[in-house]
C-alpha cells in the first residue's frame, strides 16, 4: 500500500515516514500544498495524510482541489488545530478522518487501516477469499488455516490483490502500490515476488491473465 504524506515539519515528517515504512507502507513525502496537489493528481495512493498548515496552499485548499477533481482517495487530516470549527471544515470538505497532533503512531496506523478498509468495502481487518487469509492488524497470512511467513513486499503485494479479489491488477498497478517514487524498480520485480508467493501459497493462488496482469479468485 502506498501513502502520500503531506507534512512541512521536517522532524514530524521524518518520524511519520519512518513509522509508516516500518509498517510496510510505501511513502511519498511532500512538504507543501502545491506538490501535494500534483502528487495526488498524477500518482495512485491508498491514503493521504494531510497537514493543514502548509506553505503555498494550505491543507484545506489541497483537500478542496483534489475532491473537486473527483479524487476519492481516503484523506486523513493530521493537524495540531484542535478547534471544533477546523475539524468540521475538514470533514465537510471531504476528509475521511481527523487526527490531532500529538498522536500515538499505533492509533494513526489503525485509522489508516480503517479508512482503506472502508473504501474497499471490508467490514473488518481480515482479508480472505476462502483459502487465503490476511490479517491487517497482526500481518499474519494463512493458507487453508496454516500460517505462512511472507516478506514485507510479498505481504504488500498479496494485500493489494486480496483487498479486491477477482480484480485484475497490471504490473503498473502493483508497482504503484508497492514502491515509492524514489525507488528504482527492476523490470521483473513483480514477477519475482509472484513467483515467491506461489511457492508459499500454492501454484494456483495467484492467477495470471495473459496480457493484463494478475488476480486472486473471489472464492476458492
Amino acid at each position: 500500500m502506498r501513502i502520500l504524506l503531506v507534512e512541512d515539519d521536517t522532524m514530524i515528517g521524518d518520524a511519520m515516514a519512518f513509522a509508516l515504512r516500518n509498517a510496510h507502507y510505501a511513502v511519498d513525502w511532500v512538504n507543501d500544498g502545491q506538490l501535494a496537489i500534483t502528487a495526488a493528481q498524477t500518482q495512485h495512493y491508498d491514503a493521504i495524510l494531510l497537514d493543514l498548515g502548509l506553505p503555498k496552499s494550505d491543507g484545506f485548499e489541497v483537500l478542496r482541489t483534489i475532491r473537486n477533481a473527483g479524487n476519492v482517495t481516503p484523506v486523513l487530516i493530521v493537524s495540531a488545530r484542535d478547534a471544533v470549527e477546523s475539524r468540521i471544515a475538514g470533514l465537510d470538505l471531504g476528509a475521511d478522518d481527523y487526527v490531532l497532533k500529538p498522536f500515538e503512531i499505533g492509533e494513526l496506523l489503525a485509522r489508516i487501516r480503517a479508512v482503506i478498509r472502508r473504501k474497499s468495502g471490508h467490514s473488518n481487518s481480515l482479508l480472505e477469499n476462502g483459502c487465503i487469509s490476511l490479517n491487517l492488524v497482526t500481518r499474519e497470512a494463512t493458507v487453508e488455516g496454516l500460517p505462512v511467513r511472507l516478506s514485507a513486499r510479498e505481504y504488500s503485494l498479496l494485500e493489494a490483490l486480496l483487498i479486491r479479489p477477482g480484480a485484475i491488477l497490471s504490473r503498473q498497478d502493483l508497482e504503484d502500490r508497492l514502491y515509492q517514487w524514489d525507488k528504482e524498480v527492476e523490470s521483473n520485480a513483480i514477477e519475482f515476488l509472484i513467483h515467491g508467493l506461489r511457492k508459499k501459497l500454492g501454484p494456483q493462488a495467484i492467477k495470471n491473465v495473459r496480457g493484463l496482469g494478475w488476480m486472486v479468485s473471489k472464492q476458492n
